[in-house]
């Protein structure tokens, strides 16, 4: 596995946003008594000018070396700067001389990881995180480090604990998934190697090809996984979500059938026989089916739109119009909230209310054209990303 220290990704994590945004108050300590050279070089370090910082911490450090914070400041800039070995040495003593300093061990152990030294990294940012338990970054880079030196079940404690912390800070979020998914591939290697015939490498595998499109293929290991374990509850409906996607509806329902036979408590399995029903023009029985997977299980998604589908099926209009009109105001999924409008106009169309029937289907139309655009403006994203990959000379990334 690559090493990730060496990976461009970490690269979006960029030295500014750590000294003057993740960590605020660090970008330029200052003290009683503090050298004048020092105070300029703190508004230089505040302007971004890092060359004049650097001398003015430098020649503080010079003037006063038991000043902590000089040394410190010094070590902040070397490393924004890339000159880590500088920046790890003015750490150090600012370390020796005022051990608790706020950062000092997070930014050692980021200097220590840049050079792909891991073993002094994490040790220096497990003090950080020992002193200093409710800082997200320090728990962030703990995570980093780890994936770094191949240890990912750590690494996804540690970056558990930085997301409790801070739940929307997006780059915690992006390695703490890179950890989980670090996990789960681990996880399954495992079971291929310790039992390479047991049903769950088939429902992996299918699980796999289904998340991939390739619904043909998950069928083919949905079924080799049933043969090993006919009454393993789940199966069933997983392979009649495949034979939904491949437009093999009778297939589909005689295993959400099945399914409901080795599990009456399956609320999926009897919503997705509802579904059908729908697509097979049988109201009652899909809003039976669809009802009852609700009171099994509530909260299960589209089922205001599912159930005024239904309703329209068997004419009863105002039930229909209630659900519509419900899923128009919950529905998060872009492509279900359209149709929510759209059905939503032809029911009032059905009671006569056109005005309302226009807006409905007015609204209909303005969301199928944002969503329209927005496509275009991805394609447009992609299209200039390849065509700027294909003009950039092929990167060897170190291993």
């Amino acid at each position: 596995m690559r090493k990730i220290g060496t990976q461009a990704l970490f690269m979006a994590l960029t030295w500014t946003s750590l000294c003057f945004v993740a960590l605020p108050g660090l970008s330029a300590q200052s003290s009683s008594g503090e050298p004048e050279s020092f105070r300029q070089a703190s508004e230089a370090m505040r302007r971004g000018d890092l060359n004049t910082a650097g001398a003015g911490f430098q020649a503080a450090a010079k003037q006063a070396p038991d000043f902590a914070p000089a040394h410190f400041n010094l070590g902040l800039v070397r490393e924004e700067q890339g000159r880590f070995e500088e920046a790890i040495a003015s750490l150090q003593k600012a370390l020796s001389l005022k051990p608790g300093t706020h950062g000092a061990n997070l930014f050692l152990g980021i200097a220590y990881y840049r050079t792909n030294r891991f073993e002094p990294a994490i040790g220096a940012v497990k003090k950080e995180t020992l002193a200093y338990p409710k800082d997200a970054s320090a728990w962030m880079w703990q995570g980093v480090i780890q994936l770094a030196m191949g240890r990912p079940e750590d690494a996804a404690m540690a970056l558990d604990k930085a997301v409790s912390l801070a739940p929307d800070n997006v780059d915690i979020l992006y390695h703490r998934g890179q950890a989980h998914l670090l996990v789960s591939k681990n996880s399954y290697e495992k079971m291929f190697k310790a039992d390479p015939k047991s049903w769950r490498v088939h429902q992996v595998l299918a699980q796999a090809n289904a998340e991939a499109e390739r619904p043909m293929d998950a069928i083919a290991e949905y079924l080799e996984a049933i043969k090993l374990a006919p009454m393993q509850p789940g199966l069933h409906e997983e392979l009649g979500s495949e034979y939904s996607s491949a437009a093999k509806p009778v297939e589909a329902e005689a295993a959400f059938s099945r399914e409901l036979e080795i599990d009456s408590h399956n609320a999926l399995a009897r919503y997705k026989l509802g579904v059908l029903a729908i697509a097979q023009g049988d109201g009652a029985r899909a809003k039976e089916s669809i009802e009852a997977a609700i009171k099994e299980k509530p909260g299960l998604r589209h089922t205001d739109y599912n159930l005024g589908r239904a309703e329209m099926l068997i004419g009863e209009d105002e039930n229909a119009l209630r659900h519509f009109q419900q899923a128009t105001k919950i529905e998060a999924d872009p492509d279900v909230l359209q149709q929510a409008w759209f059905q939503l106009g032809i029911v009032y169309r059905h009671l006569h209310r056109m005005p309302e029937a226009q807006q409905a289907i007015a609204t209909f139309q303005r969301l199928k054209n944002e969503q329209a655009d927005k496509s275009q403006e991805q394609m447009k994203r992609l299209k200039a990303q390849q065509n700027s990959e294909v003009a950039q000379p092929a990167e060897t990334t170190p291993q």
